[in-house]
Formats: C-alpha cells, sequence, structure tokens
C-alpha cells in the first residue's frame, strides 16, 4: 500500500511540473475572463471535476452526457470552447475517439491515460478472458483511480485558478473519505464474489470494490446483436442457476426468453444519469447487487 501511495505521490508530483511548463507555453494567450476556464471531456470526468470545484467555478464539460466520446463528432462551439480554455483535461484518444483531432496536439490539453497513477485492466473476451495487449478505458468506476483522477484534477484546477487551491485540496480529500465510505457500506452486503453477466463487458472497473465477477458477455460491442453460439456458451456454464444480465440499455424480451431464468439491470457505464460522482457510484453498485440477488 505504501509503494501505490508513494507511485501516485510522484505520478502527481510529475503531473504538477508538466503543468508548470504548459503555463509558460500558454504564457501567450490572450488572458480574458475565460482564461482560467478548465474545460473536461465526458460526463464521468465532469462529475469528478465537480466534486473537486464544489464551492468554486465548475469546469466546462464538453460531450454530452451519454455521450462518452467512442464515435460522435464535435461542434464549432465545442472547438471554440477548447480554445479559449486554460486547460483541457480528457482521458484519451482510446476512450475519446471524437476529441482527438481537437485534442492529441493540443499545447493545453492534458490526457490523463498518458500518466501511470491508474489501475488498468485489459479488455476482456465474451467468455471474460483477458485479451493481451489490449486496454479497457472505462478506469472512473474503480474507486481508487477515481480519487486518483480527482488528486490530479485539484492539481490542474489549482493551477489554472490558485486562489482557489485550498478549497480544492480539501474537496479532493472529502471526497476520497466519500468514497471510501460508499465502497465500505457496499462490501458490508456481501461476503463473496458473486456473478453476473454483461451485455457488453464495461464494469471491470467496479468487480474488485463491489465483489461481483464477469461469467461472460453477450457481445464484444453494446450495438451489436449476440450470436447464437454465444447464448449456447452462456446457458452451458450457468455458475448460478438465476443470472443477473447488467446492461446499457432495456434487453429486449425475446432475448431474456433465452437466458432465463434472468434478471435485469440497466446501468450507464458514464454514468450520464447522474449528477454526483458517489451517489451515481453507489446506486450502480446497489442495484447490481439487488440484480444478483
Amino acid at each position: 500500500m505504501n509503494s501505490a501511495f508513494t507511485y501516485l505521490r510522484r505520478s502527481i508530483i510529475t503531473l504538477q511540473r508538466l503543468l508548470i511548463t504548459g503555463l509558460v507555453v500558454l504564457g501567450s494567450f490572450t488572458l480574458s475572463a475565460h482564461a482560467a476556464t478548465v474545460s473536461v471531456s465526458n460526463h464521468p470526468m465532469f462529475l469528478l471535476s465537480q466534486a473537486v470545484t464544489e464551492g468554486t467555478p465548475s469546469a466546462n464539460q464538453i460531450l454530452q452526457a451519454g455521450d462518452v466520446g467512442h464515435h460522435s463528432s464535435i461542434s464549432p462551439s465545442d472547438k471554440k470552447a477548447i480554445q479559449d480554455s486554460k486547460f483541457v483535461v480528457w482521458f484519451g484518444p482510446s476512450l475519446e475517439n471524437s476529441l482527438t483531432g481537437s485534442l492529441e496536439m493540443a499545447p493545453n490539453a492534458i490526457d490523463l491515460f498518458a500518466f501511470d497513477a491508474f489501475t488498468r485492466h485489459p479488455l476482456r473476451d465474451i467468455q471474460g478472458k483477458p485479451i493481451a495487449g489490449t486496454f479497457d478505458p472505462h478506469i472512473w468506476l474503480d474507486p481508487e483511480n477515481a480519487k486518483a483522477i480527482t488528486r490530479a484534477l485539484a492539481v490542474i484546477h489549482s493551477h489554472a485558478n490558485p486562489e482557489y487551491k485550498s478549497t480544492y485540496q480539501a474537496n479532493a480529500k472529502k471526497f476520497a473519505q466519500r468514497m471510501d465510505n460508499a465502497v465500505a457500506k457496499i462490501q458490508q452486503s456481501t461476503q463473496k464474489q458473486r456473478p453476473y453477466w454483461a451485455y457488453h463487458d464495461a464494469y471491470q472497473y467496479i468487480e474488485d470494490a463491489t465483489k461481483i465477477k464477469l461469467a461472460g458477455s453477450l457481445s464484444p460491442d453494446h450495438h451489436l446483436a449476440p450470436k447464437a453460439s454465444q447464448l449456447r456458451w452462456l446457458n452451458g456454464n450457468r455458475p448460478a442457476k438465476q443470472m443477473c444480465l447488467v446492461n446499457q440499455s432495456t434487453a429486449s424480451k425475446g432475448l431474456l426468453v433465452k437466458l432465463q431464468p434472468i434478471n435485469t439491470t440497466v446501468q450507464i457505464e458514464d454514468m450520464s444519469d447522474s449528477e454526483d460522482f458517489v451517489e451515481g457510484w453507489t446506486e450502480m453498485a446497489q442495484q447490481i447487487h439487488q440484480c444478483i440477488s
């Protein structure tokens, strides 16, 4: 644990040094009422930023709730907001492909995936086996990653608006305490790992904290219908008689009939139906537990 904390601390220090360098690069930007604006990419990042900026001006959110950034394009007004921001914080091109053209070479952009401060897992195939050389980008669902992101955001916001530095630091500590309390509460409700199915594997980072384990996915992409062969495999490898299917949207009745007995719960991995990160994370964990039970 001490080595992990030391590693994270070094990563944050590295981030601070890069930001100081960035301030020199950005010194030629026109200082205006918008000069201290920090923009963040998607909704989970915005929720984490909101936790840090509570009581101060909030960040600008580029992508709309429900748009993680996989496929869509951004508008001219979004591009202008990026240009006008002192810093733009995003996860990176492996998640937010729609922002790559605008941010990959932007001098004010900070790619969090470029830092080694977060727990990372590979993608898994539809049978739940890790795929070598891949990266599952949904890192915010891991409570430790969420806390690390808020600490990084506190550093970034402090460089943009140093007058609020103490507030940002206090808010990041408050968030960590709330997140730890939420995890402890969830873990009190179960003593062992319990299996679940996912339509599309997007919940890997919440598993350790909530003591759940993927037993298979229906499809490698939530836009693709599952193959009959995969439905047969799932039914032939049921770790429990009644399974829980976690899905990004409501599953069709025809599909559910083929997997009975089954419970379902709709959970959006980008938490676009939430206005507070800890509350949204807790609700997701509780509803998955209820579905499994």
